[in-house]
């Protein structure tokens, strides 16, 4: 890695503050709110676009199409980060990266407010590409604002974090008022429009959105001066951007390239053998990928490094299971509450899309109270695994309660409060399990195999996501007791995964050595 990229010059140490911490801090915090703005817009949208009629100005996609596709976007972004951190550290510079990925997911945003189905499909490639340069580079800035030894670093995390989830309330409220509210579709009547192109006016929000983000990241570019700045190679040159993004752009098709031929060849095995089979299939695809990392690296460490590296696996594992029961959230949950529920609270009609709000804003206001309590505990606190137990139990927990809301459905739809529960159970078990496994992966890793860890951890959801996909394509709201065993199923596989996790943790604790 570059000197440019690893220190942290003194200028950005002791220049403007913002909330006592460097003046770059604001530039990046509101860069990533109104890029996670652009995200959970359109993710709110994304399903219901897919399975809306025609004649409602949707796709009219069945929900098991629907939902593999969104599982399948929701898991490209994940995995394009990795391909994304390489091409930053190497090629474009992390400065640079945020930008030119910021521009892609704008023009991948603005494609789909174009009523086509290929624009609907190529804003879609654009927004992954664009959000595996984004992405991992942007959290890396944070963390080149502050020296190792800053006190301040993890309060910084935490401002920036508080950035991505005011994007994540937002975007809902305003991306599903322009696409969904019958308000929005009376005023673009009177403006000569189709009031079914309205989902294309909530696409074209997301897009302004991340045009925002990027006119203040130009702005506020001079406060990140020296801060992830473009590599220099040996020769003492640095790589031209368009060698760099060409590089990136090839990694990323071979990738899309895999990924489509695995799915391809899921496709036949759950046609020819079933879904149980199919599932069969994902677990080989699991093993593979665990045994090419044990033949390329694990089996060259000394006896300390491969316990933690066994503890990372068992991590890994585990949050696939949370991230594919966890994002339902924008697929069985997002049907749940269009189809299901009763959009009304206290007399107040609202969009469907608008309940993807709640656990950002539960975020918002539960997070300082679990960093509170950790602190608090002091070595009391559960261990790492004992979290991810938690987590896990919370997540299957929240199931039960949408599942028992089924019964109650009686004809009718459902009390908004049902999901209301959901949320808040999920986004308590969210916060047992995210923050927690970031931070233990990168106190795991040994030090020459951070970066491959990290990546690890990235393909935790990026999994989780194809998984959940798959899962919610079993849907049917038109049989509303199929809706119920569906969702106690997800319930069972929940609860039992974290009995097993929790019968597993002293193990795992042995593992880890000193690290809690």
């Amino acid at each position: 890695m570059s000197a440019a990229i690893a220190e942290t010059p003194e200028g950005v140490m002791s220049g403007k503050q913002f909330f006592g911490h460097p003046i770059g801090l604001m530039t990046l915090f509101f860069t990533e709110l109104w890029e996670r703005f652009s995200y959970y817009g359109m993710r709110a949208l994304l399903v219901l676009y897919m399975t809306a009629s025609h004649e409602n100005g949707g796709l009219g996609y069945s929900n098991a199409r629907a939902a593999l596709v969104y599982g399948t976007y929701t898991s490209a972004v994940y995995l394009l980060a990795m391909p994304g951190g390489w091409a930053a550290d190497r090629l474009l510079g992390l400065k640079y990266a945020v930008f030119i990925g910021g521009i892609i997911i704008a023009a991948g945003h603005f494609t789909m407010a174009f009523e086509s189905e290929v624009a609907f499909y190529t804003g879609l490639v654009l927004i992954v590409l664009g959000t595996g340069l984004l992405k991992p580079n942007i959290s890396a800035i944070v963390g080149r604002l502050y020296r190792p030894e800053d006190q301040r670093r993890d309060a910084g995390f935490s401002i920036f974090y508080m950035g991505i989830n005011i994007g994540a309330f937002l975007a809902p409220l305003a991306c599903g008022f322009l696409a969904q509210s019958d308000t929005w579709k009376r005023t673009i009547a009177g403006w000569g429009f189709q009031p079914s192109s309205s989902w294309h006016w909530g696409f074209a929000a997301a897009g302004i959105g991340m045009t925002l983000g990027l006119v203040q990241y130009l702005v506020g570019f001079k406060y990140l001066e020296g801060v992830g700045e473009r590599p220099v190679r040996e020769d003492g040159n640095t790589t031209p951007v368009w060698q760099g993004l060409v590089s990136y752009l090839a990694v990323a098709f071979a990738l899309f390239a895999v990924v489509a031929g695995l799915q391809q060849l899921h496709g036949l095995v759950v046609g020819r053998l079933g879904n149980a089979a199919g599932y069969a299939y994902i677990a080989l695809v699991f093993a593979g990928i665990i045994a090419l990392v044990w033949f390329s690296f694990l089996r060259t460490l000394a006896e300390d490094e491969l316990k933690r590296m066994l503890a990372i696996v068992y991590f890994f594992l585990a949050s696939i299971v949370f991230w594919a029961l966890f994002e339902q959230a924008g697929s069985s949950l997002n049907l749940y509450a269009d189809r299901l529920t009763d959009c009304r609270i206290f007399g107040f009609a609202f969009p469907s899309s608008y309940f993807q709000s709640l656990n950002a804003m539960l975020i918002i206001f539960l997070a300082p109270v679990f960093a509170w309590l950790w602190v608090q505990w002091g070595d009391r606190q559960p261990s790492s695994p004992a979290k991810f137990s938690v987590g896990i139990l919370l997540v299957g927990v929240g199931f039960v309660v949408a599942a028992v809301g089924v019964a109650f459905l009686n004809g009718g739809k459902l009390s908004p409060w049902w999901l209301v529960a959901v949320y808040l159970i999920h986004t308590l078990g969210e916060l047992c399990l995210s923050p927690v496994g970031l931070s233990t992966m990168t106190k795991l890793a040994p030090e020459r195999l951070s970066g491959l860890v990290m990546g690890i951890w990235f393909l935790g959801p990026t999994f989780g996501n194809y998984i959940g996909g798959l899962i919610a394509g079993h849907f049917d709201e038109t049989r509303p007791e199929s809706v119920g065993s569906l969702f106690y199923q997800v319930a069972a596989t929940g609860i039992v995964v974290s009995v097993v996790a929790f019968v597993l943790t002293p193990f795992i604790r042995r593992l880890m050595g000193n690290v809690r």
